[in-house]
């Protein structure tokens, strides 16, 4: 049995209003033909397939054509779980059409805990691996919030309520272990010890992780775990890992080697485990330095990537005085440079003698950033925030599940 372990393709994401579409294409016609020359038998997907709940139709349509690509392959076996950016609906609604094409989808956590636990066989009926789907599992799969609960409690209910999950499915999995076949799991989680290129918080509540690696049953034989983008094996323990994402999803993911992640087993247990890196298709870069090192480094941007798809590019000049028209002045730049400028920021010292700031974009923060910024500005106590983030993260996972219904 050989199993490539994927995840957190986000397609339909758009990044700074540049459709990704171009790039998912050539990924996922990556991907079609490393399952072929890998002789793959079982893929899975450990979520966010898509970027938004309701994706545009060019981001379905790479989805469906990718799993259409796979029939009459080596791959006989599918498994696509949702991630916290899914809709789960919207995954679930071809189901069992895909299934006739040994495309398991499973969107969120099914109501009774047996059909959470998929056998897969193979043409003559015999069962060649054991996959306990857990998707990205929501606050109505974890528990109910009590009156009068602190963030912090309502984290640890959370926190208490994966693990009950985990364990309840690894107990339905184990009645299959006579077997002898591969055990694995799924999940979309933060799990401790995992590195993320970037701050990546995690997808429930407070700033704590959801599991840690030793903390997944060791029935599993392998754990397929998607949400951090960059590839790695977890708390030392090298059968729990993440894939990555398929590109680079944001800017400080360019130093990431892309990959995805084979898993060859024999006899039920692993031989082998090892990374397929992607091409880059095209290249992300933040550059940063004075106004004619900027320049230089976009010319060799140029050079270097001509043949390929133009570079997008984020550039922070680093000046002691205010350059006028700073954005226009680059654009005029790169209007004859194979590169697309996206993003320019000033890094001045201006503002203070003592210090630097840099003067930030409003896109360029996330929610929570601008929310814990205006906590700062409004002088709540540290002792404070963790609390503050925590209710706040819950009012954004509530917001997210109104629009996925």
């Amino acid at each position: 049995m050989k199993l490539l372990h994927t995840s957190d393709w986000h397609l339909g994401q758009k990044f700074i209003s540049r459709e990704r579409e171009e790039e998912h294409r050539l990924a996922l016609d990556w991907l079609v033909k490393t399952i072929v020359n890998e002789k793959i038998d079982l893929l899975i997907v450990a979520g966010d397939v898509f970027d938004i709940g309701n994706p545009p139709n060019y981001a379905r349509s790479l989805y469906y054509n990718f799993l259409k690509q796979l029939w009459g392959t080596t791959c006989r076996h599918i498994v696509v779980t949702g991630g916290n950016h899914d809709s789960p609906h919207m995954l679930n609604a071809p189901k069992e059409l895909l299934q006739l094409l040994n495309v398991h989808v499973v969107g969120h956590a099914p109501e009774q805990m047996e059909d959470a636990v998929l056998v897969l066989k193979n043409k003559k009926g015999t069962p060649e691996a054991v996959v306990a789907v857990v998707p990205f599992l929501r606050d109505q799969d974890l528990r109910r919030a009590g009156n009068g609960e602190t963030g912090l409690e309502r984290t640890d209910k959370i926190r208490q309520g994966i693990l009950a999950h985990y364990e309840a499915v690894a107990e339905k999995a184990e009645v299959f272990k006579h077997l002898k076949v591969p055990i694995i799991a799924t999940g979309h989680l933060c799990a401790t010890g995992a590195e993320a290129s970037e701050k990546q918080d995690n997808i429930y509540l407070g700033n704590l992780e959801n599991i840690r690696a030793d903390q997944f049953s060791n029935v599993f034989d392998y754990v397929a775990l998607g949400h951090i983008h960059r590839a790695q094996a977890v708390g030392g323990m090298g059968h729990v890992r993440y894939s990555g994402s398929l590109i680079p999803l944001s800017f400080s993911e360019t130093k990431d080697e892309k990959s995805v992640t084979v898993v060859e087993f024999e006899e039920g247990k692993i031989k082998v485990v090892y990374e397929l890196a992607l091409p880059v298709f095209r290249r992300l870069k933040s550059l940063e330095g004075s106004l004619p090192q900027v320049k230089q480094r976009l010319e060799k941007l140029h050079e270097k990537y001509r043949e390929s798809l133009s570079p997008w590019a984020e550039v922070i000049v680093e000046s002691d005085t205010v350059i006028p028209n700073l954005s226009g002045l680059m654009q005029d730049f790169v209007e004859n440079l194979h590169v697309e400028l996206l993003r320019t920021r000033l890094k001045s010292s201006h503002f203070s003698l003592d210090a630097q700031v840099v003067d930030v974009e409003l896109e360029a923060l996330d929610p929570l950033e601008v929310f814990q910024k205006r906590c700062e500005s409004a002088g709540r106590p540290p002792n404070e925030m963790e609390e503050l983030v925590a209710t706040f993260k819950e009012l954004e996972a509530w917001m997210r599940e109104r629009e996925h219904r």
